[in-house]
């Protein structure tokens, strides 16, 4: 079971895990920075198969290290229509254990897909195939659902 936690969104309003957990599943996946290449494609593959995640009642919810205010800009540069939530010193994705260093890189690429009854059910890692992590939940999702 994972714990609960409160990070500020895009908009600087502070949001809890749980509360997204009380309507629907959540694909929550941590991401390294905002508008870089690699974390634009994930983002937005996660943005292009926005239908699917709607079909399938699940919430999808980005974290990386980055301020607010970059958030902000990051989802409006690319009309994202989910929110990412600022981790400025990490503690969320330690407690995931999504965090390492190397390089100018602060977090792991690791997607969560969580249930409503706040289990893990699926978790998804690889820091190259970021084209991959929305499928891979959205494989998950449906497994689950049967």
């Amino acid at each position: 079971m994972v714990a609960d936690f409160r990070l500020k969104d895009d908009n600087g309003e502070e949001r809890s895990l749980y509360e997204f957990l009380e309507e629907r599943p959540v694909v929550l996946f941590f991401y390294p920075m905002a508008m870089t290449p690699g974390c634009t494609a994930e983002c937005r593959h996660f943005r292009d198969l926005g239908a699917e995640f709607d079909r399938l009642g699940a919430q999808r919810v980005g974290i990386s290290r980055d301020s607010v205010d970059k958030q902000h800009e990051f989802v409006k540069a690319n009309s994202f229509d989910f929110p990412l939530l600022s981790d400025p010193d990490g503690v969320v994705a330690r407690s995931f254990g999504a965090r390492r260093t190397i390089g100018f890189l602060p977090n792991k690429r690791w997607t969560f897909v969580i249930g409503k009854d706040r289990r893990v059910i699926s978790v998804i890692k690889s820091e190259t195939h970021m084209d991959r992590h929305a499928e891979l939940a959205l494989e998950a999702l449906t497994g689950h659902a049967s």
